[in-house]
């Protein structure tokens, strides 16, 4: 449908979210006339989310902002098995445990989108383990797994992709769907949710769901999937070289989450600007027609936008500032990145190779030592050419630091204590 009459569906549109949905009219119709209850889940996988997520939070940001209602599904139960779906091997079991430290962190990354509460129009955050963990195996199955075809099953691309390339596909994971569908029911009959949302590799899934719904609770449910996003060059959404873009501000710095928005091709600044800021579609349009170098300045903007709603305003401000002093400078500036190294361990005297997989710029001394021959590292603000070089008290800055760089667009200050 190319003229949605919501406003919600009308956002999502213009703004590029939607991949498919299972009925453009119906859902159009049903957000035009109703507040509508609507979902997406949440692995605990990690102690955070990463910014690959970030397309789907700001679904629930866009859904609340338009009047309608958003759950964020909290997969405690779902997450003792794990999701299987174009995944080349089952995911690690996590311990009850695990789960919990995960879900407690998570929680923490939808407060800067969600307004929650008890209203009508409030977010609300549900765990599925409250229904999942209470499962009676027998009963389930009479209930609920009559209504799957295993035929069916086996023919979606999730889990056909896994035994084309005869990898094994354990029973424990073949579940995952039938309680993903599952899910959906229960939110439905305590919620009345009526949408659930998600990427495009959902699909299979929430298409269960809606005929789970159908087949015991007579319901009309919808679905509503995403582009699955990568970069231009065909990078991963959230991924870097040195590991995934966190959303805590304790696994990953506001710097390092600025820069890593800063550093977006060209080529997806406009999409970038849509999808992942509240900015209104006039100034993106102007932001996307810059050309040039100052496609730059709108790349600091989307950095910026994006990191205030996560952050807050000021810690992006600082982020940015912090940029332009290294950058267009080329001063140390103390909001840098910074880890701390004993007084003692400096005053002895600390191999090169060990501070830079010590500040993280590096996995391994191999890794670091084949940086160093490349020319990729620095060493305040200087090459470094020596891989048996030992860093002493005789390095620190007027700051009392030490500098450490890898490329041009990433800094670590190494602090004795």
């Amino acid at each position: 449908m190319s003229a949605f009459k919501s406003d919600f569906l009308r956002t999502m549109s213009e703004r590029g979210f939607i991949h498919q949905t299972s009925d453009d009219a119906g859902l159009d119709r049903l957000f035009a006339t109703e507040t509508v209850t609507a979902y997406i889940g949440f692995d605990a996988t990690a102690r955070s989310l990463h910014a690959g997520s970030l397309i789907q939070i700001m679904m629930l940001h866009w859904l609340q902002q338009t009047g309608h209602r958003p759950i964020a599904l909290m997969g405690g139960g779902t997450s003792m098995i794990g999701d299987p779906s174009f995944k080349d091997e089952a995911r690690k079991l996590l311990t009850p445990a695990d789960i919990e430290d995960n879900l407690a962190g998570i929680r923490r990354n939808f407060a800067p989108y969600l307004n929650f509460g008890e209203g009508p129009g409030d977010a609300m955050m549900v765990n599925n383990a409250d229904w999942l963990m209470e499962i009676n195996y027998v009963n389930f199955l009479r209930d609920v797994g009559r209504h799957f075809s295993v035929n069916r099953m086996l023919a979606f691309d999730s889990v056909k992709m896994r035994l084309d390339r005869e990898q094994s596909l354990s029973f424990l994971e073949f579940n995952y769907m039938i309680l993903q569908a599952y899910d959906f029911v229960e939110l439905y009959k305590r919620f009345g949710c009526r949408l659930q949302m998600g990427g495009s590799d959902q699909w299979g899934n929430i298409v269960n769901g809606i005929d789970l719904g159908r087949r015991m609770e007579n319901a009309s449910l919808f679905a509503l999937t995403t582009p699955l996003l990568t970069t231009s060059s065909g990078a991963k959404m959230g991924k870097t070289a040195s590991g995934a873009v966190w959303l805590d501000p304790e696994m990953l710095s506001v710097y390092d989450f600025w820069q890593y928005w800063r550093n977006t091709e060209d080529a997806d600044v406009g999409r970038f600007l849509k999808l992942y800021t509240t900015l209104p579609m006039d100034e993106i349009a102007r932001l996307e027609a810059l050309g040039g170098s100052e496609i730059n300045d709108a790349k600091k903007i989307l950095a910026t936008e994006i990191t205030a709603l996560l952050h807050g305003r000021a810690a992006a401000e600082q982020a940015s500032e912090t940029a332009r002093k290294t950058f267009e400078e080329g001063v140390t500036a103390d909001t840098l990145p910074t880890v701390e190294i004993g007084r003692d361990t400096l005053e002895a005297g600390i191999g090169i190779l060990s501070l830079f997989v010590t500040a993280g710029l590096a996995a391994s001394n191999g890794e670091a030592r084949r940086h160093i021959q490349g020319g990729a590292m620095r060493l305040n603000d200087q090459p470094v050419a020596d891989e048996r070089r030992m860093v002493t008290p005789a390095d620190l800055t007027a700051d009392g630091v030490v500098k450490l760089s890898l490329g041009k667009k990433k800094h670590i200050l190494v602090r004795p204590v």
